[in-house]
């Protein structure tokens, strides 16, 4: 069973805090799928800018998909090398 969890992007952006719960979250699940509020910007190229930020500072062992204003990170089970 895979756990995920639902998290919201605020005006603050992409913080270091904001990060370090990330990577909380990721201890215990495999998904997280973070609403980026109107706050924080509603247009795709933010959206993308983000989910590029949040991939550089979380490492290799991940990947995003960006649905309309949401981005969903995935950890992958193996390392990457």
């Amino acid at each position: 069973m895979m756990l995920q969890k639902n998290i919201q992007l605020g005006k603050q952006g992409v913080t270091d805090s904001f990060i370090e719960n990330l990577k909380i979250y990721f201890k215990r699940v495999q998904i997280i799928r973070i609403s980026v509020l109107k706050s924080a910007g509603h247009d795709k190229v933010k959206v993308k800018k983000y989910s590029e930020m949040i991939l550089e500072k979380l490492g290799k062992n991940y990947k995003s998909r960006i649905v309309g204003f949401t981005i969903v990170v995935m950890k992958f089970k193996k390392v990457v090398r």
